[in-house]
C-alpha cells in the first residue's frame, strides 16, 4: 500500500476521482439529474480538499461519506453502464483506504441492494472482496451483511456466480481470522487478565474479545449453527446454506488459525461446546450404517450427502487431531475410536478407504502417536486408542485377505466361492494376472488365492490422500482394487518409521546427555557439585518418564503389527515389498532389543526367522525355540506337509534352492524360495547391525541360521567358516545358479557376523556363546543314536567366534571349553572329532597368541588354556583322547620348557589315561611319561615331582599290559634313587616352595593343605613315594603285589634313614597301617571261584587256585612285614608318643585276621599275636607269657562271618586307663613308668583276645553251605591263651571282664563240630570224655576261682558270676546250647564226610560243672556276695529242670547227681538262709524251693517200660530221702520260714500221703505200681507235725491246725467221691486204684481219731472236732458199699466215732454248764 502514500499515486488519484465524477455526471446527464448534480458537487469538494488540506488522503477519508455519495446514487439507478462505472470508482477509493467506516456502511447497504435485485454479481463480489481485504473499518453489523451478501450469492442459479461467491466466501473469512491474529499481534505486548468466562452459552458474553476478535468469534459461531442447521445469530438474512460448505469452511478455519483457537479461551470453548458435539453428531449416520442397509435416514437436505458429508468430517478431525489434539483430549479418544470403526468389514469400501487414509496422515506424526500413547494408553481407565489403531489396521489388512472388496463389480462374483472353505485355487481371472504362469507383473500380495495389487500411492513419510481431496464429488467414488491395502501397508511402514526414528532419536539424546553429565560429574568442582548432581538426577526422571513411554508404544503396537507384517509377509510376491516388510521387522526387533523388551523383541525375530525357512518348517524349529528352553526336542518335520505346497505357502515365489531339512529322520526334501533367502539376509544383516541388543535372541536367530545353512549345504572348513560342501546324504542339495552366485556372499556375511563379535561388549557376547552353545546342545540332541552327518554349524561357529576374541578370552573360555568339552564326549564320530578339533585349535592358537602380559607373567591365564585339555581326559572316546594326547606332545616339543606352573595338568593327562581305554593309547601316554622322566625331570619345578610319582603310579596300576606295570615300579625306583642322589637340592627348593605356601595360606587365614602335611616336605615326598608303591601293593593281579611289597620293604629299608623322626609316625600310620587296611580288606572280599588254569601250560598250585587264596598270601606276607617292621624298628618307634595307639592298631589287624575265614591267615594271626606277645617287655624276661604249645601247631581253622556288629563300633573298655592307674596310687599323681605303660599294652592285648574270641564264636545269623564255624582246635588254642594272659592282667581284672570271659566260654563250649572233623575230636559216642576244648574251658574258670580265693576281698564279688558261669554249662544236661539257628544231629546219626554239624555230648560236661559247683558251694555258702547273689536260688533253680525232667533227662544219671546235689547244697544251704532270715535275702528262694520239691515228687515224666522193681524201688528210696530232708531240716525250724511256703509243703505232704492223683483212672493205669511207702512217709510226716506236743510258739500250732484241716478236707472228698462212683457204676466193680485210696482214706481217718485222743485237748482246736464230726454222716453212706476189703476198713472207722456220744448238754446259767 506503500505506493498509494506517494505524491505521485495521490495525484493520480485525485485525477481518476475527478475523471470519474465526471464521466459520472455525463451518463446521468439525461435520465438521472440528481445524480448528476451530486458528481457535479462531488468534483468541486474533491478539489477544494486537494487545495486545502495537506494531508489530502486523511481529509479525503474525513469526508468520504459526501465523496462516495454521487457513486452510491449512481447504483442506485440499477442503470448497468452506471453501476459498473461506480462500482470501480468505489474500488478505487477502497484501494487506497479513504473510506470512513460510515461510508463503508452505506457502500455494503448499497451493494445489498444490488444484491437482491440479481444486479452485476460478480462485480458486487469483488467489491466486497476489495472493501473488507484493503482495510479494516468494516465492523461487526456491517461486516456480518457484506459475509451474508456473499453467501447468498453462493446459492444463485448462475454457476460462476456460485463458484466465484464461493471463492469470496472462503477468502472473506480467512480475512477475519487474519484480522483477529493482527489485532493480537499488534496487543502482543499488553498483558491482560483474562476475564473468566461463564460457563454459559449466551452469545454476548463475548465482551472481553476486541473488536476483530469479536467479528472472527461471531462468524465461526454462525458457521457451526449453519452446519448444525440452526439459525445464525450474527449472519442476518441467511436464506440457505449446504453443510458440505460449512464442514469445508470450519475445516480451512481450524486448519489455517490453530493458534486463535489455541490462545483464546472462548475459541477454545467454542471448539468444546460446539464443533465437536456438531462432528459426533453428524457421524452417527455412518456409525450406524451397515453394508446393505439403506441410506434413507441421513439428515442433510441434498439429496445424497453421504460420501461428501463424511469425508469432510474425516478431514475435520483429521485436523481437529493434529491441530488440537491437547485441548480436546476425551473428543479425539471418541474421533479416534470413530475411524477405528470404519475401518470395520461391514462398512462401505469408500468410507475404509478414506478412514485409511485419516489413519495414515496420524501414522506420519509420531509425537502425536506418543501423546496418544501418553493420554490413553497409559492411563488406567482409558481405551488403549494407540494399541486399537494398530490393530485396527491389522484386522483391516487382514479382512482385505478374507472378504474380497464387494465395490469391484470384477470381484463380487468370486466372493461366495472364496469363502467356501475348500483348497482355494486362485480364480482365473484377467483382473490377477496370470498366476498360473507363475510370474506376476505386477507387485501385489498374494494369500489363500486372494490377489491384491500394490499401488504406489505416495512418496514415504507423507500421507497424501487421494479420496480425502475428493470435495467436488457427490457419489462415492469406486475404490480402485489394491488401493486401501496398499494405504493401509503404508500406514504400518510410516508407522513403524516414525516411532523407531523417534525414539531411537531420543534414546541418542539420552545416552549422550548420560555421557555428558557423567564427564561432567567425575570431575566436577566443589561449588558446582550439588548442581550437577542435582540436574543428573532430574535428567534421570525425565529418562524413567519419556522410558516408560516408548516401552508403553512398543507393547501398544507390536503385537498388531506383528502379526500385520507378517500376513503382509507371507503374502507379498514383490521384492521391494518384501524388503520394507523385512525392515520394518527388522528396526521393531532392534528397538524393542535397545529398550530390553525381550518378548516383543523375540517375537519379531521369530518373525523374520519363520520367513527365512520353507513354509511349514519354520514353525517346528521356532516353536520348540521359543519355548522358553531349548529342552531336548526333536523336530517332527511332517514330510507330506513339506513337500505339499500348502494352501499359505507362496506358489508363485520363484524356488531357488532345494536341500535336506535337518532333522532326525528327513523326510524327503524342502524348498526354499528368493523370498527365505531375502529374509536369510535381512537375519544376517540383523545379527551383524543390531548383536549387541539380541540378548537370548541370538538362540533365534542362530537355530534359523543353522538350518538354512544346512539346506544350503554349507559346510564347516579350517578355522570354522562355512563353505559351500556337497550334502552327504539323500538327494544332493539341487541350487538354482542365481543362489549358487549368492552362497559365497552369504557365507562371507556368515563369517563377517562372528568376526563382527569382537566389538560386542562382553555382555552380549556371552549372550551369542550361549546361543551358540544351546544350538549345538540341540544339534548334539539329533545326532543322538544315528551316525549320519550331524549339523556342525554351532561347533565351527564356536571356534570362529573364540578365535576372533582370543585378545579377550578369558571372558568366555570357560562357557566355550565347557560345552566344546561336552561335544568331544558325543556318541556321534564326526560331531566329536569337530569338537575335538575345535578345541584343541583353540588351546594351541591360546597358548600361541601375543596376550598382554604374555603367558610367562600371567600363570593363571596359561593353567586357564591349559584346564580343558586336562578336562578332556574325563572323556572315554579314544579318538578324542589320541587328538589329546597328540595335542600333548605338540605342546611338549614346543613350549616344553616354558612350561612351569602348566607342568600338573599337563602330567594330568598322562596320568588320566585309564585302564579301560585300550592297549594303544596307554602305551603311547606310558612313552610319554618316559620321555617327562628321561628328559624333563630336572627341569620342571620340584613340587611336580609328586606329580610324576603319582601318574607313574598310575600306569603300574593299570591291567592292560603287564610288563607296563612292572616297568613302572622298576621307574619308581629309578625316582627313588634320583631322589636320594639330588636330596638336598630338592630338599632346600621345596622347603622354599613351602615357605611361599605356608606364607599366603596364612594371609587367607586358611590351613595348608597338602598330604601327610606336618611331615617336612622332602619326607613327604617319600611319602607319597610310599603310598604309590603301597597302592600297587593291593593290585588285583599277584605279581604286581609281590614286586611292589618287596620294592615297598627294600626302599624303606634301604632310604628310611634319610627320613626325619617324626616321620616315622607317618610311615607307620599312613602307609603301613593304610596297606594293611586295604590288604585285609580285599582279601576279606576276595572271590572263592576257582581260578582255571593261567594261560596256555601254567599251572596253578591248589593252595594258591582261588582269588582269595592268592590274597591270603599277600595278608600272611604284609602282616609278617609290618610286625617285622615293629620288632626291628622297635626303638624308633617307642618314643613317638602314640606306640600304644599304633599297638591297638596292630592288634587290632591281628584280630581281623585272626577273624578271616582262611586257615593260613588266622594261623598266621595267632602266630604275629604270640610274635608281639613276646616283643611286650624285652628288658624282663618273667613277663614273657607262656604260649601254650597249642599256639604253635598249625590247626585248619574256619572262623564264621563277622558280619557282627562287633566290628563296627569300637571296643571300649568300661573303665579308662586313668581309672586303673588311680587305684594303684590314689594319694599322688600317677606316674606312667614302664610298667604301667606294659600294663597298658596288656590290656590291649585282652581286649583284642576277647573281640577275637566274642567274634569268632558268635553264631551266624544264617546259615548254609557255606557258613564257617570255628574249628575245635582254633578255640582251644584260643581259650588256651587265657589263663597265661590272666596273669598279667589280674590285678585289675574286674566283674565286667569276667563276663566278657563268660560270654566267650559259653559262645566256645556252644560251638558244634562238622561231621567230618568228629572222628578226631570225639573218639566214639558212647564214652563219656569231656573234648580238649570243655578242658580248658573248665580250667580256665578253676584258674578264676583260684585267684579269687587268695585275691584282696574285692575280688570275692566274682563268685556269684563263676556260679552264674557253671550253672548255664550245667543246664546244658538237659538242653544242649543252640549255636544260632543251626540244626546240629547227634552224633550217632551224623555221616560221617556229609556237611552236616555234629553236636557235641555235653552230659559230662555238664555234669563235671554240677560237681565243680557243689564244691565251690560248701567252700562260699557264707560269702557276703554268695548271700547276696541269691546263688542258693539260682543252683536251686537250675537243678529244676533236670528234678522236673526226671525219667525225661537225656541221661539218667543227670537227675540222680541233680539230687544228691541238692540235697548236698540243701544241708550246707539251709541253715545260711535261716541265719539270714530276718534280712528277707532268702525269700524269693522259698518259693522257688517248695516248686522244686513239688516238681520232682510229683514229676510229670513217665518211667520207662523197662524199669525193674528194684530200680523203682531204688528210685522210691530218693523220694522217701527228700521227705526225710524236709521232716528233718525245714519244718522243724517253721517259725523262721514263712507261712506260705509252709503251707506248699503241708499241701504237698498231703498230696503224697493219699496215692490217687488224678481224678479219673482208665484201666491201663491200673497197674502203675504205687508209692506206698512214699505215702506212708509224707502221711507221718504230716501227722507227726499235726499234733506237735511241744507247741512252743502260736505258729507252730498254726501249721498244726492247717495241717489237719487240710487233711480233713482231703478225706471228706475222696468219700464223696468214691460214694458218687459207686452208685453210678452199678454192678461192675470200680478200679484197684480207686479201691486202695478209699481203704487207705478209712485208715487215716481212724489213725487220726486215735491220735486226737491221745493229744492233750486243749492242744486240739474246736474247729478240727467239728470236721471230724462232719464226716460221719458220709461214712455211714458208704454202708452200702460192695466191696469187703472196704467194708472191714470202714467198721475200723465208725468204732471210735462212739466216743463222741453224749446227752446233750443243759442250758448254760451264771456262766456255768
Amino acid at each position: 500500500m506503500s505506493g498509494t502514500n506517494s505524491p505521485e499515486a495521490v495525484k493520480k488519484l485525485l485525477e481518476n476521482m475527478q475523471s470519474d465524477l465526471r464521466a459520472l455526471s455525463l451518463e446521468c446527464k439525461k435520465k438521472f439529474p440528481p445524480v448528476k448534480e451530486a458528481a457535479e458537487s462531488g468534483i468541486i469538494k474533491v478539489k477544494t480538499i486537494a487545495a486545502r488540506s495537506t494531508e489530502i488522503l486523511a481529509a479525503l477519508k474525513e469526508n468520504s461519506s459526501e465523496v462516495v455519495q454521487p457513486f452510491l446514487m449512481g447504483c442506485g439507478t440499477k442503470e448497468p453502464k452506471i453501476t459498473q462505472l461506480c462500482l470501480a470508482a468505489i474500488q478505487r477509493l477502497m484501494s487506497h483506504e479513504v473510506v470512513s467506516e460510515t461510508a463503508a456502511g452505506n457502500i455494503i447497504n448499497m451493494l445489498w441492494q444490488l444484491m437482491e435485485n440479481s444486479l452485476e454479481e460478480l462485480k458486487l463480489l469483488q467489491t466486497v472482496l476489495v472493501l473488507l481485504t484493503t482495510n479494516t473499518v468494516v465492523h461487526d453489523e456491517s461486516l456480518s451483511k457484506a459475509i451474508v451478501l456473499c453467501f447468498r450469492l453462493h446459492f444463485t442459479k448462475d454457476n460462476i456466480t456460485n463458484n466465484t461467491a464461493a471463492a469470496t466466501v472462503r477468502q472473506v473469512v480467512t480475512v477475519v481470522f487474519e484480522r483477529m491474529v493482527a489485532e493480537d499481534e499488534r496487543h502482543r505486548d499488553i498483558v491482560e487478565q483474562p476475564v473468566l468466562i461463564q460457563g454459559n452459552s449466551n452469545r454476548r458474553s463475548v465482551s472481553t474479545l476486541k473488536p476483530c476478535a469479536k467479528d472472527a468469534y461471531m462468524l465461526f459461531q454462525d458457521l457451526c449453527q449453519l452446519v448444525n442447521a440452526d439459525a445464525p445469530y450474527w449472519l442476518v438474512g441467511m436464506t440457505e446454506m449446504t453443510r458440505t460448505f460449512g464442514l469445508e469452511l470450519l475445516e480451512s478455519v481450524l486448519n489455517d488459525f490453530p493458534q486463535v483457537f489455541l490462545q483464546h479461551q472462548e475459541f477454545s470453548f467454542l471448539l468444546k461446546e460446539r464443533v465437536c458435539p456438531l462432528v459426533i453428531k453428524l457421524f452417527s449416520p455412518n456409525i450406524k450404517f451397515r453394508q446393505g442397509s439403506s441410506s434413507s435416514s441421513s439428515p442433510a437436505p441434498v439429496e445424497k450427502p453421504y460420501f461428501p458429508i463424511c469425508m469432510r468430517l474425516l478431514r475435520v478431525v483429521s485436523v481437529l487431531i493434529k491441530q488440537f489434539y491437547s485441548l480436546l483430549v476425551t473428543e479425539c479418544e471418541i474421533f479416534l475410536s470413530l475411524l477405528v470403526k470404519f475401518l470395520d468389514a461391514d462398512k462401505p469400501q469408500w468410507l475404509r478407504a478414506v478412514a485409511v487414509e485419516s489413519i495414515h496422515r496420524l501414522c506420519v506424526q509420531p509425537q502425536l502417536l506418543r501423546s496418544f500413547c501418553q493420554s490413553y494408553d497409559m492411563k488406567q481407565h482409558s481405551t488403549k486408542v494407540f494399541r486399537d489403531i494398530v490393530n485396527a489396521l491389522g484386522s483391516f489388512i487382514q479382512s482385505l485377505f478374507l472378504v474380497p472388496p464387494t465395490g469391484n463389480p470384477a470381484t463380487t462374483n468370486q466372493a461366495g466361492n472364496n469363502n467356501s472353505g475348500g483348497p482355494v485355487s486362485a480364480p482365473a481371472n484377467s483382473g490377477m494376472l496370470g498366476i498360473g504362469g507363475g510370474v506376476t507383473l505386477l507387485p501385489a500380495f498374494e494369500y489363500r488365492g486372494t490377489w491384491i495389487p500394490i499401488l504406489t500411492i505416495t512418496v514415504q513419510g507423507s500421507a497424501k490422500a487421494t479420496y480425502l481431496e475428493m470435495l467436488d464429488k457427490v457419489e462415492p467414488p469406486t475404490i480402485p482394487e489394491g488401493y486401501a491395502m496398499s494405504v493401509a501397508f503404508h500406514c504400518l511402514l510410516d508407522l513403524v518409521r516414525g516411532i523407531t526414528s523417534m525414539i531411537e532419536g531420543e534414546l541418542g539424546e539420552v545416552e549422550t546427555e548420560c555421557q555428558t553429565t557423567t564427564e561432567a560429574v567425575s570431575s566436577p568442582t566443589q561449588s558446582s557439585e550439588q548442581q550437577e548432581l542435582q540436574s543428573t538426577s532430574d535428567q534421570m526422571d525425565k529418562e524413567i518418564v519419556s522410558r516408560a513411554v516408548w516401552e508403553e508404544m512398543v507393547n501398544a503396537c507390536w503385537c498388531g503389527l506383528l502379526a500385520a507384517l507378517s500376513l503382509l509377509l507371507d503374502a507379498s510376491t514383490d521384492e521391494a515389498a518384501t524388503e520394507n516388510i523385512l525392515k520394518a521387522e527388522l528396526t521393531m526387533a532392534a528397538l524393542c532389543g535397545r529398550l530390553g523388551l525381550v518378548t516383543s523383541r523375540d517375537a519379531f525375530i521369530t518373525a523374520i526367522c519363520k520367513g527365512s525357512l520353507p513354509p511349514h518348517y519354520a514353525l517346528t524349529v521356532l516353536n520348540t525355540t521359543t519355548a522358553a528352553t531349548l529342552s531336548n526336542k526333536s523336530y517332527s518335520i511332517q514330510g507330506q506337509s513339506v513337500m505339499m505346497i500348502s494352501p499359505s505357502s507362496e506358489s508363485h515365489q520363484q524356488v531357488v534352492a532345494v536341500g535336506q531339512p535337518l532333522a532326525v529322520q528327513p523326510q524327503g526334501t524342502v524348498m526354499l524360495t528368493s523370498k527365505n533367502i531375502q529374509c536369510m539376509r535381512t537375519l544376517l544383516n540383523l545379527a551383524h547391525c543390531h548383536g549387541a541388543v539380541l540378548g537370548t535372541s541370538w538362540q533365534l536367530v542362530l537355530a534359523t541360521l543353522q538350518h538354512l545353512v544346512w539346506i544350503l549345504g554349507l559346510k564347516p572348513s579350517s578355522g570354522g567358516a562355512l563353505k559351500p560342501g556337497r550334502a552327504v546324504e539323500g538327494p544332493s542339495t539341487v541350487l538354482t545358479t542365481a543362489v549358487m552366485t549368492d552362497l559365497p556372499v552369504i557365507s562371507n556375511i556368515l563369517s563377517r557376523l562372528f568376526e563382527s563379535s569382537q566389538y560386542l561388549d562382553d555382555v552380549s557376547l556371552h549372550h551369542l556363546i550361549n546361543a551358540l552353545c544351546s544350538l549345538s546342545l540341540e544339534a548334539m540332541d539329533m545326532a543322538y543314536g544315528n551316525n549320519k552327518e550331524p549339523s556342525l554349524f554351532a561347533v565351527a561357529k564356536l571356534l570362529e567366534t573364540g578365535l576372533v576374541n582370543m585378545h579377550r578370552i578369558e571372558i568366555l573360555w570357560r562357557p566355550l571349553t565347557g560345552h566344546l568339552l561336552e561335544v568331544c564326549q558325543h556318541p556321534n564320530s564326526r560331531m566329536r572329532e569337530w569338537g575335538a578339533e575345535a578345541l584343541t585349535s583353540l588351546i594351541k592358537a591360546g597358548l600361541t597368541f601375543n596376550h598382554d602380559p604374555p603367558l610367562s607373567q600371567n600363570q593363571r591365564l596359561q593353567l586357564l588354556l591349559l584346564n580343558p585339555l586336562k578336562e578332556m581326559s574325563s572323556i572315554n572316546h579314544p579318538d578324542i583322547r589320541l587328538k589329546q594326547l597328540e595335542c600333548v606332545l605338540q605342546i611338549l616339543q614346543s613350549q616344553g620348557d616354558s612350561l612351569g606352573p602348566g607342568w600338573p595338568l599337563v602330567l594330568g593327562v598322562m596320568g588320566a589315561i585309564r585302564n579301560d581305554q585300550g592297549e594303544s593309547l596307554i602305551r603311547t601316554a606310558f612313552q610319554c611319561l618316559q620321555l617327562v622322566v628321561t628328559d624333563f625331570l630336572p627341569t620342571m619345578p620340584c613340587t611336580c615331582l609328586q606329580i610324576v610319582v603319582d601318574v607313574a603310579g598310575s600306569f603300574g596300576l593299570h591291567n592292560q599290559e603287564l610288563n607296563i606295570s612292572l616297568t613302572s615300579i622298576g621307574l619308581l625306583w629309578n625316582i627313588s634313587d634320583y631322589f636320594f642322589q639330588r636330596g638336598e637340592t630338592i630338599e632346600k627348593e621345596l622347603n622354599k616352595e613351602e615357605a611361599a605356601q605356608q606364607k599366603q595360606a596364612e594371609e587367607k587365614g586358611v590351613v595348608l593343605n597338602r598330604p601327610f602335611h606336618p611331615a617336612p616336605p622332602f619326607d613327604c615326598l617319600w611319602l607319597c613315594l610310599y603310598a604309590k608303591l603301597g597302592e600297587l601293593c593291593v593290585d588285583p593281579r599277584p605279581a604286581v603285589r609281590k614286586s611292589a611289597g618287596q620294592t615297598l620293604f627294600s626302599t624303606i629299608g634301604a632310604h628310611g634313614t634319610l627320613l626325619q623322626h617324626s616321620t616315622w609316625h607317618t610311615v607307620i600310620w599312613k602307609v603301613l597301617f593304610h596297606l594293611l587296611d586295604r590288604v585285609r580288606e580285599s582279601s576279606t572280599t576276595a572271590d572263592k571261584e576257582k581260578i582255571e588254569s593261567g594261560g596256555g601250560n601254567i599251572l596253578i598250585h591248589h593252595s594258591r587256585d582261588t582269588a582269595e587264596k592268592q590274597w591270603a598270601e599277600t595278608w600272611v606276607l604284609t602282616l609278617a612285614g609290618v610286625a617285622r617292621i615293629f620288632n626291628t624298628r622297635r626303638y624308633l618307634l617307642q618314643p613317638l608318643g602314640d606306640f600304644s595307639r599304633a599297638w591297638d592298631v596292630l592288634l587290632d589287624h591281628i584280630q581281623s585276621a585272626a577273624l578271616s575265614k582262611n586257615n593260613e591267615v588266622s594261623l598266621a594271626a595267632l602266630k604275629s599275636f604270640q610274635e608281639i606277645l613276646q616283643i611286650v617287655s624285652p628288658v624282663r624276661d618273667s613277663d614273657k607269657p607262656e604260649t601254650p604249645p597249642a599256639v604253635n601247631v598249625p590247626v585248619p581253622v574256619l572262623i564264621g562271618s563277622i558280619s557282627g556288629p562287633g566290628l563296627s563300633r569300637p571296643f571300649v573298655r568300661t573303665d579308662s586307663v586313668g581309672e586303673r592307674l588311680g587305684r594303684y596310687s590314689s594319694s599322688e599323681p600317677p606316674i606312667v613308668t614302664d610298667e604301667l605303660e606294659d600294663l597298658n599294652l596288656w590290656w590291649a592285648a585282652w581286649n583284642t583276645w576277647y573281640r577275637i574270641g566274642s567274634e569268632s564264636t558268635k553264631p551266624p545269623v544264617t546259615f548254609d553251605k557255606l557258613t564257617f564255624i570255628p574249628s575245635q582246635p582254633f578255640l582251644t588254642a584260643l581259650i588256651q591263651i587265657f589263663p597265661a594272659l590272666y596273669q598279667h592282667i589280674k590285678t585289675g581284672f574286674n566283674m565286667d571282664d569276667l563276663q566278657k570271659l563268660g560270654v566267650i566260654l559259653h559262645s566256645a563250649v556252644s560251638v558244634p563240630i562238622s561231621s567230618d572233623a568228629s572222628p578226631f575230636i570225639l573218639p566214639s559216642y558212647t564214652e563219656a570224655v569231656l573234648t580238649s576244648l570243655q578242658e580248658a574251658v573248665l580250667t580256665a574258670l578253676d584258674v578264676l576261682q583260684k585267684a579269687i580265693c587268695v585275691g584282696p576281698e574285692n575280688m570275692q564279688i566274682m563268685y556269684p558270676a563263676i556260679f552264674d558261669q557253671l550253672l548255664a554249662f550245667v543246664e546244658f544236661s538237659c538242653k544242649p546250647p543252640q549255636y544260632g539257628q543251626l540244626e546240629t544231629k547227634h552224633i550217632a546219626n551224623a555221616k560221617y564226610n556229609q556237611a552236616e554239624w555234629v553236636a557235641l555230648n555235653y552230659v559230662p560236661f555238664a555234669e563235671r560243672s554240677l560237681e565243680v559247683v557243689v564244691d565251690l558251694y560248701q567252700k562260699t555258702a557264707c560269702h557276703k556276695a554268695v548271700v547276696n547273689e541269691k546263688v542258693l536260688q539260682n543252683i536251686i533253680k537250675t537243678l529244676r529242670v533236670p528234678l522236673s525232667l526226671k525219667y525225661s533227662c537225656p541221661s539218667e544219671s543227670t537227675w540222680k547227681l541233680a539230687v544228691s546235689s541238692l540235697l548236698k547244697v540243701l544241708s550246707i544251704g539251709l541253715p545260711v538262709a535261716r541265719q539270714h532270715a530276718s534280712s528277707g535275702k532268702f525269700d524269693s528262694m522259698w518259693p522257688e524251693l517248695a516248686n522244686t520239691f513239688e516238681d520232682f515228687l510229683f514229676t510229670k515224666s513217665i518211667p520207662p517200660d523197662n524199669l525193674s522193681i528194684q530200680e523203682f524201688q531204688r528210685n522210691e528210696s530218693i523220694d522217701v530221702e527228700v521227705v526225710q530232708l524236709i521232716s528233718t531240716e525245714i519244718l522243724p525250724y517253721a517259725n523262721f520260714i514263712p507261712k506260705e511256703f509252709v503251707g506248699q509243703i503241708m499241701t504237698m505232704l498231703n498230696k503224697g500221703s493219699i496215692h490217687s492223683q488224678s481224678s479219673s483212672f482208665t484201666e491201663a493205669e491200673i497197674d502203675i505200681r504205687l508209692r506206698e511207702e512214699f505215702s506212708k512217709m509224707c502221711f507221718e510226716t504230716l501227722l507227726q507235725f499235726s499234733f506237735s506236743n511241744k507247741v512252743t510258739t502260736p505258729q507252730e500250732g498254726y501249721i498244726s491246725r492247717m495241717a489237719l484241716s487240710v487233711l480233713l478236707k482231703r478225706s471228706q472228698d475222696v468219700l464223696h467221691r468214691y460214694i458218687e462212683d459207686e452208685r453210678l457204676s452199678g454192678k461192675c466193680p470200680l478200679p484197684r486204684q480207686q479201691v486202695t485210696e478209699i481203704i487207705f482214706v478209712l485208715k487215716a481217718v481212724s489213725t487220726l481219731i486215735d491220735s486226737l485222743k491221745k493229744t492233750q485237748p486243749e492242744n486240739v482246736d474246736g474247729n478240727t472236732w467239728a470236721q471230724v464230726i462232719a464226716l460221719y454222716p458220709t461214712l455211714v453212706e458208704c454202708i452200702t458199699c460192695s466191696s469187703t476189703e472196704v467194708c472191714s476198713a470202714l467198721k475200723e472207722a465208725l468204732v471210735p466215732f462212739k466216743d463222741f456220744m453224749q446227752p446233750p448238754a443243759s442250758k448254760v446259767q451264771n456262766g456255768e454248764s
